[in-house]
């Protein structure tokens, strides 16, 4: 197993990790009466998420330190291409899922934006997997990109409950304030690029005429 490739298994241990200490932290709060520590403006950045939003933060990291060691190293294998994607959806889809349950006052992502959003990388992934079987190989496109970056900007400022916009956007309205704003885009991204997606590929659904 080369560097690359270890830095993406990490990211999954990081993955496991999170999910170990999510289920642990509603635990204690559910059974235990523990109640997260609170800071910030109003108290409003909770311990618990402050902490899952640095472990985010860190693995989301290690998605573009892994694919740049692998091309620059020329140490691409298929081993890494399966667990990079896998790792990628694990970390992301995690963290909208637990996001999507409102806890001790935080942010919570709204459902319109987590379903879709969760279902968009099912299609997709199926898609590959049509065409891998196909002997084909299918590139991601620009908006792609941009919805992986508006996710990991949305994401740890769900965590941190809007911060630092919670300064002045506290009190407003949940769907006025600016991380469920992003989180909307995010979705708008998400849902974009999947049908921008399918479109450029739709060939794969195509049967291969017999000779």
């Amino acid at each position: 197993m080369n560097l690359p490739t270890k830095i993406t298994t990490a990211r999954i241990v990081l993955v496991v990790a999170l999910l170990v200490y999510w289920l642990t932290m509603d635990i204690l709060t559910e059974y235990g009466g523990y109640v997260p520590y609170s800071f910030g403006p109003s108290n409003s950045i909770n311990l618990v998420y402050l902490i899952s939003c640095v472990v985010f933060i860190v693995a989301s990291a290690t998605d573009a330190l892994d694919g740049y060691l692998a091309r620059s190293r020329n140490e691409v294998t298929d081993l890494g291409k399966f667990l990079d994607p896998v790792a990628d959806k694990l970390l992301v889809d995690s963290a909208l899922i637990y996001l999507s349950l409102p806890r001790w006052g935080n942010l919570a992502i709204p459902l319109y934006c987590t379903i879709p959003m969760i279902a968009r990388d099912l299609v997709i992934d199926a898609l590959r997997f049509i065409a891998a079987g196909k002997g084909k190989v299918l590139a991601a496109n620009v908006f792609g990109k941009l919805k992986t970056i508006s996710q990991m900007i949305a994401i740890p400022l769900v965590f941190l409950n809007g911060w630092p916009f919670s300064y002045f956007d506290l009190n407003w309205n949940t769907h006025g304030r600016i991380a469920i704003i992003l989180c909307d885009i995010a979705l708008f991204f998400s849902l974009f690029s999947g049908i921008v997606y399918l479109v450029q590929n739709r060939s794969v659904f195509q049967e291969e005429k017999k000779s």
